[in-house]
């Protein structure tokens, strides 16, 4: 039991913001039923294609959701400094401030044919 402590208290060592998140699995076992209730409504797919298709939507729409619910789930900005990826590290903190107003954030984009 005393080996055990450090692995059961790992959730510890990140930010208090997101110790309440991560003891629980609810998010993920009521994704893994929205995803069952889902297919089951279709029963019989067609070929493996489908259900990529279906699944993969469910899961844009669950991480959209996830991603407009500032306060029920992890944010960018608070995961950012968890990150060794300076890209992940470098957008939390734009985020973050931007949502504070300390700048303000012009999104361009550029296409090509």
């Amino acid at each position: 039991m005393d080996d055990a402590e450090h692995d059961v208290l790992v959730f510890m060592s990140f930010a208090k913001e997101h110790r309440a998140k991560l003891h629980t699995t609810n998010p993920i076992e009521r994704l893994n039923c929205e995803i069952k209730r889902r297919t089951d409504v279709v029963g019989i797919f067609p070929n493996d294609d489908a259900i990529v298709r279906l699944v993969g939507a469910l899961l844009l729409e669950q991480n959209d959701e996830w991603t407009a619910q500032r306060a029920r789930y992890m944010t960018l900005e608070t995961m950012a400094p968890l990150s060794d990826d300076p890209l992940i590290s470098r957008r939390g903190l734009l985020i973050k401030q931007a949502r504070a107003g300390d700048i303000t954030v012009t999104i361009s984009a550029s296409y090509t044919t």
